[in-house]
């Protein structure tokens, strides 16, 4: 009855969790490990199931999963790092996305020296529109998945930015997990920090989040496209903070102007959506009414849906890794349990 209360009060219809069980129990929602819904910073349903799951691959059995069981995020990491990215920005301590990015890796001076390459901003690494090629449309058991590849590369940094130059800069999006390694370098330089300590004093702490691992890669870098691994409650906050415009209460953690530009339509993917800043954009109907949302997505079914001007967010993990259907649950949730049954805006 709490959650029936809870889903009423905040304007949805007071059966929601009865038909998200209902679509797990007819097998319409797979792989479910934790689903959560809030608007306007309260929590409005909360789902666990005990499941099966893994951390960067490696079996972890049977997990009992809670409120306060890490879980891997896989690629919306790299919206966390957008985050960070404009943190340090707001301290001055990182270039603008304007500026050019061989530059800031001053280590390959024939790569520097490239008219070919000359054109890369960071601004293009956080869009994804860096103009080189790149795969990560296989498996990411294949090992040549180019971000498997790149975290087998004796220099990951050379590793994308030697790639072959296919495309104007700024002119094509194609997925990366390079791009976003290339960023989360420039962070690292920019703070003279590991980015998982710099996440720690900057975003994790003035949040209170107090648990969390980032993954690293054989050569001990923690992995800014798909390391972190978060709880759900933890990864909420974060929306939480997206959706506050980057205050927690009334400290600011990031910028207002950063939230903003990051969550622009700067791209369009070529698969319906457009892109920002690590972060993917998109409208819905509500009550009739298109709406925008903006997403982290991540390989296996990971989720933080966020719908801004209704102050709702979504945090949803599964379990389904490397499966080319794994997007179809958590759509469903989004569409289906939560946008379909507000009934209030």
């Amino acid at each position: 009855m709490g959650d029936e209360k809870r889903s009423a009060d905040m304007g949805f219809d007071p059966g929601m969790k009865r038909k998200l069980l209902a679509g797990i129990e007819a097998g319409l929602l797979r792989d479910l490990h934790a689903v959560l819904v809030s608007r306007g910073g309260k929590l409005v349903l909360e789902h666990y199931h005990d499941a099966p799951d893994e951390s960067w691959g490696m079996p972890l059995g049977t997990v009992a999963f809670d409120a306060g069981t890490l879980h891997d995020l896989r690629s919306v990491t790299k919206s966390v790092v957008s985050l960070l990215y404009g943190i340090a920005l707001d301290r001055g301590l990182v270039p603008p996305p304007e500026a050019p990015l061989l530059a800031q890796f001053p280590e390959y001076p024939d790569l520097l020296a490239d008219p070919a390459r000359a054109g890369m901003t960071i601004g293009h690494a956080l869009t994804m529109t860096l103009g080189l090629e790149w795969d990560e449309y296989r498996s990411y058991a294949d090992p040549l998945n180019s971000e498997i590849a790149m975290e087998n590369a004796p220099d990951r940094y050379r590793f994308v930015l030697e790639q072959k130059v296919v495309h104007q800069p700024g002119t094509r999006w194609v997925y990366s997990g390079g791009a976003t390694a290339l960023v989360g370098a420039i962070i690292e330089r920019g703070t003279g920090r590991r980015i998982e300590d710099f996440a720690r004093e900057a975003l994790f702490e003035p949040l209170g989040i107090t648990h969390f691992e980032w993954m690293s890669g054989r050569d001990g870098v923690a992995s800014p496209a798909s390391g972190l691994r978060l709880s759900s409650r933890d990864l909420l906050r974060i929306g939480h903070l997206v959706l506050d415009g980057g205050l927690v209460g009334d400290r600011p953690i990031v910028s207002q102007r950063w939230i903003e530009t990051s969550l622009k339509p700067l791209v369009t993917t070529g698969e319906g959506l457009s892109y920002g800043y690590f972060w993917f954009l998109d409208e819905a109907p509500v009550l009739g009414t298109p709406k925008p949302w903006v997403a982290g997505f991540g390989n296996g079914g990971q989720r933080l849906w966020l719908m801004p001007e209704l102050g709702i967010a979504c945090v949803i993990y599964s379990g389904s890794y490397n499966a080319s259907d794994a997007w179809v649950s958590p759509t469903r949730i989004w569409r289906e349990i939560v946008l379909a049954n507000l009934r209030s805006a």
